[in-house]
C-alpha cells in the first residue's frame, strides 16, 4: 500500500500543470550554451512502440535550440548490450540535420548495459570545454538498469547535471539518487502515450542549466571596453556601469568620464542587442557593469561583471626605423594621439659623441625623415612626446645608416657587326662581389613589348659581348657589394651611333 501511495504522489507532483510556462520556442533559439548528451534506452526491454515515441519526444524537446559550437551541442548515446554512439556532440550544427538523424535512429535491442554506456558518456562529456554546462538526459523504462549509482556519481562529480525520464513505475529510489537537484524539476515518471505533456517542463529545466547568463568583456583597452552577452528576450535591456576605484589614484583631463564612486551611467538597449561598447573610460581603473533584462516573459536574472581598464599606453610606445640609406633614415612612432599630445621632439646624434640635432613636430605627425647623416654610422635617436597633462614620455633607439657603396666609374658601348655589342666598364674593386648587367634584346615573339635579359659577372670582369640586341638597346651595369648594389650606369646603343648617358 505504501508503494502505491508513493507512486501516486510522484505522478501528481511531476505531471502537474506549470503556472510559469513561457513561449519557449521564441526565446530558446539564442539563449543557451552547453552540451546535452541523450542517454537513450534502446534495449529489448523497451518496445518498438515506446522507442519510436521516445524519438518523437526528443525531436520536439530539442527542436527550439540553436545548434553549433558556442551555443548548444547535442549527442545521442544508445544503451544496449554494448553502447552505441548514434552521433557525437559535434555531429550536427543545424536543426534540420539533427531532426533527420533522429528519424534515422534504429533500436539496438539486446541487454540493458547502462553501466558501460555511462562510462562512455563520462568520456564524451569530460573531453569538452570545462567551463560550459553539461547535461545528461536519461530516457529509460527503469527495468534492470544495473548498478548505475557509482557511474552517475562520477558524472555529477565532474559537474554534469543528470535528468531522467522513466516510462515505467519502478526504481524510484534509484532514479531519485542519480538525478541532480531539484528532484521535482529533473525527474519525470510518465506513461509513454502522455510523454508530450512533460516536454515544456523538461525543456525549461534544461534551459535553466545551460542558459548563457554570462556578461563578458571581449575587448579591453585603456579607454574603452566591449561587453558581450547572449540575447534572450524581446523587450529591452538596461545597462548600468560605474567606476569603483582607480589603481594609481591619478586622473586624466582628456577623458570625459571621472571616477566618481556611486555615479552610474545608464543606457537602454534593444532586446536583440548582444554587445555594447563603453567609451571614454579612464585607464587603469576598475569598473562594474550590470545588464538587467526587462521583459513581460517573466523574471530574468541581472548579469554583472567587474573589469579593470588597461594602463594608458602613452605615445611614443613604439619607435621604428625605415628607409635607411647612406645619408638618411626615417623614424616613425606610435600610437598617434593628437588629442593627448601637444608636440613631439626628435633628438639624434652620432654615437658616441656626435653633435645632437633636434626636430620639433606637430601632434598629428608620427614620422620624420632625418637627412644629412654620415654613411655607415650608428645614431642614437630619442623621440619625446609632451602630453597635455604635463607628462613627458620618451623612447630611444639606435639606427644605422648604410654603407656608401661606390658606383660604376665608366661605361662604354661599341657595336660589333650588325647585331653584336661590346660592353666595357670601370669600377672600384674594394669590397666588390661582382657586376650585374641587364640589357634590352630583340624580341623573337610577335609581341611588341621589349624583351630584357640579365647576367651576373664575377669581380675582375670589365667587359663582355652581347648579341641579338635591338636597333636601340639600353644596357645597364651596376657593381654588387655584400650589403647591396652600388650606383650603376645605363647607356643606349643606337644602330649607327654610340650615345652615352650617365645615370
Amino acid at each position: 500500500m505504501e508503494w502505491v501511495l508513493l507512486a501516486c504522489v510522484v505522478v501528481g507532483a511531476v505531471l502537474r500543470p506549470s503556472n510559469t510556462q513561457v513561449a519557449v520556442p521564441d526565446t530558446v533559439l539564442n539563449c543557451c550554451e552547453g552540451d546535452i548528451l541523450i542517454l537513450l534506452d534502446s534495449s529489448g526491454s523497451v518496445s518498438s512502440y515506446e522507442f519510436s515515441h521516445l524519438l518523437l519526444f526528443l525531436a520536439d524537446l530539442l527542436r527550439p535550440f540553436s545548434l553549433r559550437q558556442g551555443q548548444v551541442r547535442v549527442g545521442l548515446l544508445q544503451v544496449g548490450t554494448n553502447p552505441h554512439l548514434e552521433f557525437g556532440l559535434d555531429a550536427h550544427n543545424t536543426q534540420a540535420n539533427l531532426q533527420k538523424a533522429l528519424r534515422r535512429t534504429r533500436q539496438l535491442q539486446g541487454d540493458t548495459n547502462t553501466e558501460a554506456a555511462l562510462r562512455l558518456a563520462k568520456h564524451l562529456l569530460t573531453q569538452t570545454e570545462t567551463e560550459l554546462p553539461k547535461v545528461l538526459v536519461w530516457l529509460t523504462d527503469a527495468e534492470q538498469p544495473g548498478d548505475v549509482d557509482g557511474p552517475m556519481a562520477e558524472l555529477k562529480m565532474e559537474g554534469v547535471a543528470v535528468l531522467a525520464v522513466s516510462t515505467g513505475h519502478g526504481n524510484y529510489q534509484m532514479l531519485r539518487r542519480v538525478v541532480t537537484p531539484p528532484i521535482e524539476a529533473h525527474l519525470y515518471f510518465v506513461d509513454i502515450d502522455d510523454i508530450s505533456i512533460i516536454t515544456e517542463d523538461m525543456r525549461e529545466a534544461i534551459i535553466e542549466i545551460i542558459r548563457a547568463e554570462r556578461l563578458r568583456v571581449v575587448y579591453l583597452s585603456s579607454h574603452s571596453a566591449v561587453l558581450q552577452w547572449r540575447p534572450v528576450l524581446t523587450g529591452y535591456y538596461e545597462l548600468r556601469y560605474n567606476c569603483v576605484g582607480k589603481m594609481d589614484g591619478d586622473t586624466h583631463a582628456d577623458t570625459d568620464t571621472s571616477c566618481s564612486t556611486g555615479q552610474y551611467h545608464r543606457r537602454t538597449l534593444p532586446g536583440d542587442s548582444s554587445w555594447e561598447e563603453l567609451t571614454n573610460l579612464q585607464p587603469d581603473t576598475t569598473y562594474t557593469a550590470s545588464l538587467s533584462p526587462e521583459s513581460n516573459q517573466g523574471f530574468l536574472n541581472t548579469l554583472s561583471i567587474t573589469f579593470t581598464t588597461l594602463p594608458e599606453e602613452l605615445s611614443p610606445a613604439v619607435v621604428s626605423v625605415s628607409d635607411s640609406g647612406p645619408h638618411q633614415i626615417r623614424m616613425s612612432w606610435g600610437p598617434l594621439q593628437p588629442a593627448r599630445v601637444l608636440r613631439y621632439r626628435v633628438e639624434y646624434g652620432a654615437i658616441p659623441s656626435g653633435q645632437v640635432h633636434t626636430v620639433t613636430l606637430y601632434s598629428h605627425q608620427n614620422s620624420t625623415l632625418l637627412t644629412g647623416l654620415e654613411a655607415d654610422t650608428q645614431y642614437l635617436v630619442t623621440v619625446s612626446a609632451l602630453h597635455v597633462t604635463g607628462k613627458e614620455r620618451a623612447m630611444s633607439v639606435t639606427a644605422c645608416t648604410q654603407e656608401e657603396l661606390p658606383g660604376l666609374a665608366d661605361l662604354q658601348l661599341t657595336p660589333v657587326g650588325r647585331e653584336g655589342l661590346q660592353v666595357k666598364w670601370q669600377g672600384h674593386e674594394t669590397g666588390l662581389r661582382g657586376y650585374w648587367l641587364s640589357w634590352e634584346r630583340e624580341n623573337t615573339q610577335s609581341s611588341s613589348k621589349p624583351s630584357f635579359s640579365s647576367m651576373y659577372l664575377p669581380p675582375g670582369t670589365f667587359s663582355t659581348q652581347l648579341t641579338y640586341r635591338t636597333p636601340s638597346s639600353q644596357v645597364c651595369v651596376s657593381p654588387v657589394y655584400s650589403s647591396g648594389r652600388g650606383h650603376g650606369i645605363c647607356c643606349t646603343a643606337q644602330k649607327q651611333t654610340d650615345s652615352r648617358h650617365r645615370g
